[in-house]
């Protein structure tokens, strides 16, 4: 072949490419008719036709090459097929089209429901309803089989012990329980702050721990209290051994196990249950006075309400925001190079040394959450972004934030860092992003599996990687 015609056939492939990408179906059908030897020829970065008609949504060009036998296994630069492609951009009409039976072509893991997030796990039935049930509340304070735990500036008793010598989190703790009986004196100060979790969530509830009324048998409520007695005479209380009130919430805090294996709660998931605790507890040492008028506020519906007493105060009429657990948006993305194989982190000087993690911050009031992400990602790397794709939420209690976690794709790359919001950013090939998993040669730390940052990279990796 002379040099004119590869010049020719070259340019080919670019005209083929640019109808692929804009969508014009006459023209892709005119060049393969012309040279049907062009339809899996790739472009910049390994990108074919079919890539680029799956990257833009353009349903009837992609089923137009797939009749005609484009290869949709092909991957391109980023080892992508035309089906990660299609994934990623949430295009779902073309993912259709492309998947195939079985497990589904590499990066299919995208489209997979993201794991539930630690802290995210709900294992009591809130029983919301039951709330503004007063008798209800008071027999199921005093009934033997009610759990309690035991909260003391905002620390839940746990035991086993926190250092593994380490400074790992892989020793795993256990919420201390209490019943009636050893917390019923706390029950009458006016300082403690008592909150209904909910019930335990079973089936098939065994006699010995479950109350018959009304010839149904009821599942154990579950309350968590606050107090502020002196911790040394709280953990008298507690006949096991280690007990103690983590110091440190934000790593202390995730080292309950998964899956806590007990006969009384077979499906317990305790980091959950602290969550939950943990958040309208720390609303209610904060709003003790009327945000409206300054006056005094007392507890209702098992925690969930705080009323003001003064009888003037314009909150007791209508619904108000400030009577009821406050919870803050937080918007933690996942930034991805345009090339698609490196993704964006950035580090806190409160970071464990050689750390990274994904960029976060608060959602503004009258903000989407893509606009949010953009702002907060501009504000903190200088980096543009333009898609923005929910991925996965994760409650956060410290003090009661919403984590909601996306995956993000920059349209610009220079990166200038705020340095009152981060120390450093970077952008980490996808390859020192595996290496970091497998803490072989790692050139950084990711943040714990517990953590949404953790599962977004995870996430982000397993589109491609046997992670």
């Amino acid at each position: 072949m002379t040099s004119l015609q590869l010049s020719a056939q070259e340019e080919a492939v670019e005209r083929l490419l640019d109808a692929a990408a804009r969508g014009d179906l006459v023209q892709v059908s005119s060049l393969l008719a012309l040279g049907p030897s062009l339809l899996n020829r790739a472009g910049h970065s390994g990108w074919t036709a079919l890539m680029l008609a799956a990257r833009n949504g353009h349903y009837d060009v992609a089923q137009a090459l797939l009749l005609l036998g484009c290869d949709k296994f092909s991957v391109n630069n980023s080892s992508q097929t035309a089906y990660d492609v299609a994934a990623f951009w949430g295009h779902r009409h073309l993912v259709d089209l492309l998947g195939r039976t079985g497990k589904g072509p590499p990066g299919s893991a995208l489209l997979d429901p993201p794991p539930e997030n630690y802290f995210g796990r709900e294992t009591l039935d809130r029983l919301s309803a039951k709330r503004t049930d007063r008798v209800w509340l008071e027999v199921r304070r005093s009934d033997a089989d009610t759990v309690y735990l035991l909260f003391s500036n905002l620390s839940p008793m746990v035991s086993g012990p926190l250092e593994d010598g380490s400074g790992s989190a892989a020793v795993e703790t256990k919420l201390c329980r209490f019943r009636y009986e050893a917390i019923k004196d706390l029950l009458q100060k006016p300082a403690t702050v008592l909150v209904f979790l909910g019930v335990e969530r079973r089936k098939t509830p065994s006699s010995s721990s479950a109350r018959v009324a009304d010839g149904l048998r009821e599942p154990p409520a579950w309350f968590a209290i606050n107090t502020d007695e002196d911790t040394a005479e709280l953990l008298t209380r507690c006949g096991e051994k280690n007990c103690c009130f983590p110091k440190t919430p934000n790593r202390d805090l995730l080292r309950f196990s998964e899956e806590e294996a007990d006969r009384r709660s077979p499906s317990l998931r305790p980091a959950g249950v602290v969550a939950q605790a943990r958040s309208v507890l720390a609303w209610h040492s904060r709003y003790s006075f009327c945000p409206t008028c300054g006056g005094g506020t007392a507890p209702e519906e098992g925690g969930y309400k705080r009323s003001c007493l003064n009888p003037g105060c314009s909150s007791r009429k209508g619904v108000h925001n400030t009577c009821y657990p406050r919870v803050d948006p937080v918007v933690i993305m996942l930034v991805i190079h345009p090339d698609g194989n490196q993704c964006l982190l950035g580090r806190k000087k409160i970071f464990p040394i050689g750390m990274f993690s994904c960029l976060a911050g608060f959602v503004e009031p009258g903000e989407t959450l893509e606009e949010a992400v953009r702002r907060e990602v501009e504000e903190e790397s200088g980096v543009k972004v333009g898609p923005v794709r929910y991925v996965s939420c994760q409650p956060w209690p410290m003090p009661s934030n919403l984590m909601i976690g996306c995956l993000a794709v920059a349209v610009s790359t220079a990166i200038k860092v705020d340095d009152d919001e981060i120390e450093e950013a970077r952008w980490f090939p996808r390859q020192q992003v595996i290496d970091s998993f497998r803490g072989t040669r790692a050139a950084f730390t990711v943040p714990p599996r517990q953590t949404i940052a953790h599962q977004l990279i995870r996430h982000w990796i397993a589109g491609n990687s046997n992670l």
